[in-house]
C-alpha cells in the first residue's frame, strides 16, 4: 500500500504532462502545425500600395490589382531557406494561370535582385516591404506565408510555412477552386 501511495503523484504528473502535451498540439482545425488561425479569412484584403523592388524588377501593387479574379499574395524574402523550398510551386501556379504577387518582406534590394535572378521570377509583380509595415497589415507573422484572395477581393484562405508539393495538391489547389465559386 505504501508503495501505491509513493507512486501515484507520479502517476498523476506524467497524466498531467500527456494532457498538457496534448492541448500544445491540437489547434482548431487539427493537429497541423500549419494551419494558423488568421483574423482576416473572410474579410477584405488589407488596403495595400507597395512601390517596385526596382526599376528591373517588375513590380509594386496595390490592393485593386487583386480585384475581378481569383489571387495569390505570397510574402517571401531573399533570406528565408523555406521561401526557396516553396519557389518551384510557386513557379507551378503562374504556370496554371494563377496570378501570383508577392510581398518581400524586411529584405535589401541587392539580395532581392540576385535571387530573383538566380532563381527566377514567377511573380505578376512584387511590392517591396523593407520595413515590413505591409506585412503587419495583412497579420504576417513569418515568412513565407500565403493567402488566397476571391475576384470580390476577399482573403479566403492562408497558408503558413512553404508551400510543397503535398501542400500544392492537397490544400492551396482545392482552396483555390473554392475561392472560383
Amino acid at each position: 500500500m505504501t508503495r501505491f501511495l509513493l507512486s501515484l503523484p507520479i502517476f498523476f504528473f506524467v497524466v498531467l504532462i500527456g494532457i498538457l502535451v496534448l492541448l500544445t498540439l491540437e489547434t482548431k482545425e487539427g493537429r497541423d502545425p500549419s494551419i494558423v488561425p488568421s483574423a482576416l479569412i473572410g474579410k477584405k484584403a488589407p488596403k495595400i500600395d507597395l512601390p517596385a523592388i526596382s526599376d528591373n524588377i517588375p513590380g509594386g501593387f496595390n490592393r485593386e490589382d487583386l480585384l475581378g479574379r481569383v489571387t495569390v499574395v505570397n510574402v517571401f524574402a531573399s533570406w528565408c531557406a523555406p521561401c526557396l523550398i516553396e519557389h518551384k510551386q510557386i513557379e507551378q501556379l503562374t504556370k496554371n494561370g494563377i496570378p501570383v504577387y508577392a510581398i518581400n518582406h524586411h529584405d535589401k534590394v541587392t539580395d532581392v535582385s540576385l535571387w530573383l535572378k538566380k532563381n527566377g521570377n514567377p511573380y505578376e509583380a512584387i511590392g517591396f516591404d523593407p520595413d515590413g509595415r505591409a506585412s503587419i497589415e495583412w497579420g504576417v507573422s513569418g515568412v513565407p506565408e500565403t493567402y488566397i484572395i476571391n475576384a470580390k477581393g476577399f482573403i479566403t484562405y492562408k497558408q503558413s510555412g512553404p508551400i510543397t508539393k503535398s501542400v500544392l495538391k492537397k490544400k492551396i489547389l482545392p482552396e483555390l477552386e473554392k475561392a472560383k465559386k
